[in-house]
């Protein structure tokens, strides 16, 4: 293709409401274009990176079983209320009405579309598995599009989903969904984690997400570079509180005077003691009532767990015009010795450990040697609080480290959520009906390719792996008088006919025109030809990454070349 017959518009100025460096550079080099609050068209440019991502996800889906379908954007409402997703799922739902002023949504998601399509066709556990999927246009309706590709409300999906007659099947579906994942992330020259998830909304009983490392990701992802143990910061886990508690002799309760000491900090440094012999009491509003939740002094209650464990739909602060009617005690001063919350969660790592000093539930009062069992009843244990650097591996004990991660896959264990609801069944082999057990799996399109600008680029522009930049090559005339553009044109011939996806720049532009411009694009091969090397006999190339330049023939350089690209293809 050559750069005059193509349609490629780049900008110098970056964009007034562009947020992260991938929204910038991909609008500047122009890859897409803004039509809306987080609606864009993908121009040519980006549109040949998507479609490249799109080959490599289809060969891993159908390499994992998986068969190719189509279903249709505009769902009926109907199917979403069969599903009782109709009113949960919130104002991300975009409701439309048709010219009979029947109700339809823009979808989201298709659990609702694919469960009907299958619950028509498969009668019989001999059917079963099946696993599909589709890439297409979703809608979302964010009620702050930001960050360009990374969170529009209309972007490109690939979900799949799988139905099955046993536990036993799903698994094994699900691990080869997994493998699939990890693969098209691999083949993508992608810095990525997997990492065990909180369902959410979706639902199911387990979940992985897939994040592609990089400091502007929104999410927090616990690692340990030892086994591979991963896991988002909502669902991370660790052994911190696995240690033998030390023996204690239980001391009397104690009232304390600590006026103005509303923080933990505060109390600490009151009482001259680490914020880790404190405990500090958390109080949430839910629809079944407020609830109190005890963590170590020096840890952060996560918010997540314990809603999971709650099984609440709704969890938040406990709000200050509630709160000593609802706990019994002031706002930084509450505490579990006769609280009025009916329901009291506390952290493990506080188990076995005794004389806590914890809030009195009495202005500028704390009360030290409180005891569970003689000054409290027993809490209900559970792991709710956030894993820190450092912390003990739950698996081997290695130190755990924090990333920044941006999700871009997502696959969950659904169980009999939907199949249950919409009554898809099957006949097993007594001839009793039977929900099927499903699963689903999503990537995100455009989400992958912002995010390895993300995580790959500089001052000048983008700097793209392979195998999913718009071209492999750029072939960059410098001047435009006789000898150099025959020379060039064969060089780009030659590249071509050797099977190379390269992109001939014919413009008749300032050598450091063109050079901005690959920058900014980031083709990852780059050869320029021009008079003063010719004179030599010579072509320069040179890598994106590195722009380190190189002279050589060109008989030498294109085999170089062509077997670099190919090698680049072949060990991804």
């Amino acid at each position: 293709m050559r750069w005059t017959q193509y349609f490629i518009t780049t900008l110098r100025e970056v964009p007034a409401d562009a947020d992260v460096i991938s929204q910038k550079l991909m609008m500047r080099a122009g890859m897409i274009r803004k039509v809306a609050a987080g609606i864009y068209t993908y121009l040519p440019l980006g549109l040949r990176s998507i479609q490249k991502l799109e080959a490599i996800v289809r060969d891993e889906m159908n390499r994992a079983g998986s068969v190719e379908l189509l279903m249709p954007a505009i769902q009926p409402a109907e199917l979403w209320m069969e599903s009782q997703r109709w009113q949960k799922y919130g104002k991300e739902l975009l409701r439309i009405k048709d010219r009979h002023d029947r109700d339809f949504v823009f979808g989201p998601t298709h659990e609702e579309v694919i469960t009907d399509t299958v619950r028509d066709a498969v009668n019989s556990y001999r059917q079963l598995p099946v696993n599909l999927y589709q890439i297409q246009m979703k809608f979302r309706d964010e009620v702050r599009p930001r960050f360009g590709l990374m969170r529009g409300r209309e972007f490109i999906m690939k979900d799949a989903y799988s139905f099955h007659s046993s536990t036993e099947s799903l698994d094994k579906t699900y691990e080869a969904m997994r493998d699939a994942y990890t693969r098209v992330f691999h083949r993508c020259a992608l810095d990525h984690v997997p990492v065990e998830a909180d369902t959410g909304n979706i639902g199911g009983s387990a979940s992985h997400e897939f994040m592609v490392l990089a400091q502007s990701g929104e999410d927090a992802v616990v690692s340990c570079p030892n086994c591979r143990y991963g896991a988002n910061l909502e669902k991370a886990t660790s052994k911190f509180f696995d240690d033998e508690p030390e023996p204690f002799v239980s001391e009397e309760l104690l009232a304390i005077d600590t006026p103005g000491t509303q923080s933990i900090d505060d109390v600490g440094k009151f009482l001259n003691k680490p914020t880790s012999e404190l405990v500090k009491t958390l109080v949430f509003d839910t629809e079944n009532g407020p609830v109190m939740v005890l963590v170590r002094g020096d840890r952060e209650g996560n918010e997540i767990k314990i809603k999971n464990y709650l099984g609440v739909n709704m969890l938040e602060m406990l709000s200050d015009a509630k709160f000593e009617d609802a706990t019994g005690g002031p706002v930084g001063y509450c505490g579990p010795v006769g609280t009025k919350c009916k329901r009291v969660l506390a952290d493990n790592s506080l188990k076995g450990r005794g004389n806590w000093v914890v809030g009195g539930n009495k202005k500028d009062t704390h009360l030290g040697g409180a005891n569970v069992g003689r000054n409290f009843p027993e809490p209900e244990w559970g792991d709710f609080t956030t894993v820190f650097v450092g912390d003990p591996c739950p698996r081997c004990g290695h130190q755990l480290e924090i990333h920044r991660g941006i999700e871009v896959g997502h696959i969950f264990k659904l169980g009999t959520k939907y199949s249950d609801a919409m009554h898809c069944e099957y006949l097993d082999e007594k001839g009793e009906r039977q929900p099927m057990i499903m699963g689903c799996y999503g990537l995100g399109i455009g989400r992958t390719v912002a995010s390895a600008i993300e995580q790959s680029h500089d001052a000048d522009g983008i700097i793209w792996p392979m195998p999913i930049a718009p071209f492999e090559v750029v072939v960059t005339s410098l001047g435009r008088d006789e000898a150099v553009m025959t020379a060039a044109t064969d060089v780009y011939d030659k590249l071509r006919n050797a099977g190379i996806d390269v992109l001939f720049d014919d413009r008749d532009e300032r050598p450091g025109v063109k050079f901005k411009d690959a920058d900014l694009i980031g083709f990852p091969l780059r050869v320029a030809v021009g008079a003063k090397s010719l004179a030599n006999g010579q072509i320069e190339w040179s890598w994106r990454k590195d722009k380190a330049k190189q002279l050589g023939a060109p008989e030498d350089v294109i085999p170089q070349i062509v077997d670099l690209v190919l090698a680049a293809r072949v060990s991804l």
